[in-house]
């Protein structure tokens, strides 16, 4: 059963409902994983994901699992705060046969954290700047990542903070708890490296960092 969800997890499962989540599991499957998830995922690959589990936090439709898994990652467990990126996950896996080896939890990832195995990999795809509390995710799912830990999020510009005010002015006008953060990467990178990861591996595009670190 779903813990209940804290104000942003409402704004999300606002935001993110059946229509936009439909929207981009098509997008999914016509063109398969954007770009910068791409790169995470090719980093990912070339460091060897046969025989590892997946902790995927805010998976959104499963681009990241059902990737992994067929390069021969065994398992992976679907965290995500919007119920309809759950289902579409799922629908997505069983098209693929791939749904016995994923498990999915609804629900604010730091309320369930305590209750999740250590993974493997465990990745964020553009999931940190959809959270309030940037110290206790990454502290919380750091740990839990066994060999290596993904992370996709904004890049740490002023620009990409006005527009993010922008965006969060709009969403009060329509009482969308749903906020946008830019968090300082210097104070991230902080708390990746004193869970014991060291970056192995960074691109960035005009908006997106892309990082993959190593226990």
């Amino acid at each position: 059963m779903a813990k209940p969800c804290c104000s942003q997890c409402e704004g999300i499962e606002l935001t993110f409902d059946e229509e936009s989540v439909d929207n981009d599991l098509r997008a999914y499957r016509a063109e398969g994983p954007d770009k910068t998830t791409a790169w995470m995922l090719d980093e990912l690959e070339e460091q060897g994901v046969e025989g590892l589990t997946l902790l995927d936090i805010g998976g959104g439709v499963g681009a990241i699992q059902h990737e992994l898994l067929v390069k021969g990652a065994i398992s992976a467990v679907h965290v995500d705060a919007s119920s309809a990126y759950i289902a579409a996950a799922q629908r997505e896996a069983k098209r693929r046969k791939l749904n016995d080896r994923i498990q999915w939890r609804h629900g604010n990832f730091v309320d369930l954290a305590a209750e999740l195995a250590p993974a493997d990999i465990v990745t964020l795809d553009k999931v940190i700047c959809c959270y309030d509390d940037m110290p206790g995710l990454v502290r919380s799912s750091a740990r839990l990542a066994k060999r290596y830990y993904g992370i996709v999020l904004p890049r740490d510009t002023w620009w990409f903070r006005a527009a993010a005010r922008a965006a969060n002015f709009v969403q009060r006008i329509f009482r969308n708890p749903f906020q946008l953060f830019v968090h300082p990467h210097k104070k991230m990178e902080g708390i990746i490296r004193k869970a014991g990861l060291k970056r192995i591996y960074a691109k960035d595009n005009f908006i997106w960092h892309v990082a993959v670190y190593k226990r």
